[in-house]
């Protein structure tokens, strides 16, 4: 007597030795197939190639991705994100990896970060958020974009890029966001300013439209920029023939002259001597 779990098994093997069960037509050549199938699935699933087995197939019964959707983006080149989706002609919607994509896409020079959603049954919706360009870093001969933070973004290209503040110097990216705003406290000193350069990672210097470059002590920038907005309104030193301001002594300022301006002053005080000299011949 067979375990009863074993009886009905055992009845249905008797009809099939039997004769009793006939085989439908072509199970040979079905049966065949479905276990080539199963080697198949089984072999690529050892071989590790089931995701492009289910790529395959998936993409043929209409999971292909048709249309891919992108938002958000301005300085970054939708070739780009589609590139780095890494779709090609084939790619199913179901065996598309969202996450690997969307860090990919997060890679790119000016992606803060990046959002993909599959939408079924062919389309990538694919939203990402820029980085904001803060000023433009010259460090030796290269120029970068960079963030407030100092991070830099990408090489600097042109366009409208060349209106954002330019800073110079080893240490000039980070440091620029801090100090940029405190000129900006000072209006009628800030709109003349065309580069801010970091010297020596102490302090900084402030090149001028007009190409005269003031020097701002290492501390006190407040004070030193107070005065010099003083001298200029009482006697237009920012537009006078100079190079150079130094405010870096606290008892003195230093004006360095143009080479014309040297020359004018040069003639001014010969003009003077000779002035005095028909003076003194009267007296």
């Amino acid at each position: 007597m067979l375990p009863r779990w074993l009886r009905r098994p055992a009845r249905v093997l008797g009809r099939l030795t039997g004769g009793d069960v006939v085989a439908p037509r072509y199970s040979s050549s079905i049966m065949t197939a479905a276990f080539l199938a199963a080697t198949g699935l089984y072999g690529a699933q050892v071989g590790g190639h089931m995701p492009a087995v289910v790529q395959a197939l998936t993409a043929r019964s209409g999971f292909a991705v048709d249309q891919v959707r992108v938002t958000g983006h301005v300085e970054t080149s939708e070739i780009d994100i589609l590139d780095a989706l890494a779709l090609d002609g084939w790619t199913s919607l179901i065996g598309f990896d969202a996450e690997a994509a969307r860090e990919r896409v997060a890679a790119l020079p000016w992606i803060q970060g990046a959002a993909i959603r599959k939408v079924y049954p062919d389309t990538i919706e694919v939203d990402v958020e820029e980085r904001a360009a803060f000023a433009i870093w010259q460090h030796g001969s290269e120029l970068s974009v960079v963030e407030a933070s100092g991070r830099p973004i990408a090489p600097f290209a042109g366009g409208g890029k060349a209106a954002l503040p330019l800073v110079i110097g080893m240490g000039a990216n980070e440091a620029a966001s801090a100090f940029i705003a405190k000129v900006k406290g000072y209006p009628e000193l800030a709109s003349r300013v065309r580069g801010y350069i970091r010297v020596a990672e102490r302090r900084w210097d402030l090149r001028l439209e007009n190409g005269i470059t003031v020097k701002l002590p290492e501390s006190g920038e407040d004070e030193a920029i107070v005065e010099l907005l003083a001298m200029d309104r009482d006697s237009a030193l920012l537009s006078r023939d100079i190079l150079a301001v130094d405010l870096r002594l606290a008892d003195r300022v230093v004006v360095q002259l143009t080479p014309e301006g040297v020359e004018r002053r040069a003639a001014a005080l010969a003009d003077s001597a000779k002035a005095r000299k028909r003076l003194e011949k009267k007296i």
